[in-house]
């Protein structure tokens, strides 16, 4: 396909520089042809050509070097306009787009102006979720912070019974607890994030470790008489065994949270040929379609209402998330509002 756009493109020079030689060859005759009337000379045979070849030399070399002037020009326009779109860029106004017309596909000048504007486009993005992350953590940290301040000063009234007094210090506790996992969550976030979190893959028993989380577990879904339904077949393979533990941790804990006294929670594992794929199914508040499209997202909570109970950051499912995709391993979520949620972890087998 180049080889065809090059030959078309030799072709088309050529056509242009013979039929430019003809008109100036046409050119150079006439003139030529009024200097002789002029001088009231006419010279004949070599000398006559020689001058109409001198003079088609003449008219084509400046015409070269006019088109040779506006080309610079143009061209030093255009490379104004790149550097003046990169001290933009510079300064954080990630609006540019350069439009400058050139080939793409075989232009390297027309590939320069689209990563030019492709950086841009994803700078800008960039830009847009560093502020929309700040403003979230504003916004976490600033709701315990104000119940804390409130209770605390509440604390100062003589008049306040026992009561009261034990109750608001639960509520600053709770709080404080709060903050304290807002900033873990964010630590590890920030972290795994960094490509410089340890990473220590090793084989162990893949269905121990998701007993093991189920019986740490055991206090809160036997506080909500859940019925836990566990399918688990012996199965080693090859992770990091403290950051997926995390992975279960958070799954299950989300399960629990949202599943209704005395609900059901199914918990199974299957393997395949080189993947290994661990289910887990509750009958609890269940997402909108909507939800699942934002359910992995840093901060996103399905469940505002109930936001200031379970002490939630909206942070746990973006860790889930990063951590399988260190691993390479990838999650779905399937769910009906009011009926049910599926959390789907597929893992590769490592030999």
């Amino acid at each position: 396909m180049k080889n065809g756009k090059f030959v078309l493109r030799l072709l088309m020079v050529l056509t242009v520089f013979l039929v430019a030689n003809i008109i100036f060859a046409f050119i150079a005759f006439h003139i030529t042809s009024w200097i002789y009337s002029w001088l009231g000379k006419h010279p004949h045979g070599f000398w006559q050509q020689f001058n109409t070849v001198i003079a088609v030399f003449v008219l084509f070399a400046c015409s070269a070097a006019i088109i040779f002037l506006l080309g610079l020009k143009k061209q030093r326009n255009y490379w104004d306009t790149i550097v003046d779109a990169i001290g933009r860029i510079a300064k954080g106004d990630f609006s540019v787009q350069l439009d400058l017309k050139s080939d793409e596909d075989n232009d390297h000048f027309g590939q320069l102006i689209s990563g030019i504007n492709n950086m841009a486009v994803e700078l800008g993005e960039l830009e847009r979720m560093r502020q929309e992350f700040i403003s979230n953590v504003s916004h976490e940290i600033q709701s315990p912070l104000t119940s804390i301040n409130g209770f605390a000063k509440a604390l100062k009234n003589i008049d306040l019974s026992e009561d009261k007094r034990h109750h608001y210090l639960e509520i600053i506790e709770m709080e404080s607890h709060r903050l304290s996992k807002i900033s873990d969550n964010l630590l590890k976030l920030t972290s795994l994030e960094s490509q410089h979190h340890p990473f220590e893959p090793k084989l162990y028993r893949l269905d121990k470790q998701l007993r093991n989380v189920v019986l740490s577990l055991e206090p809160n879904w036997l506080e909500k008489n859940i019925d836990m339904d566990i399918q688990l077949k012996h199965l080693s393979f090859i992770a990091d065994e403290d950051l997926m533990n995390q992975v279960w941790m958070n799954l299950l804990s989300n399960s629990i949270k949202f599943t209704p006294h005395a609900g059901k929670i199914r918990l199974t594992m299957t393997s395949q040929h080189d993947t290994v794929t661990v289910v887990i199914t509750d009958n609890g508040i269940g997402l909108t379609e909507e939800q699942q499209k934002h359910i992995f997202e840093r901060f996103y909570k399905a469940d505002q209402s109930r936001v200031a109970t379970n002490g939630g950051s909206g942070l746990g499912l973006s860790i889930v998330k990063k951590i399988l995709d260190m691993h390479h391993g990838s999650i779905t979520v399937e769910s009906k509002l009011a009926e049910h949620t599926t959390f789907t972890i597929t893992l590769p087998l490592q030999s």
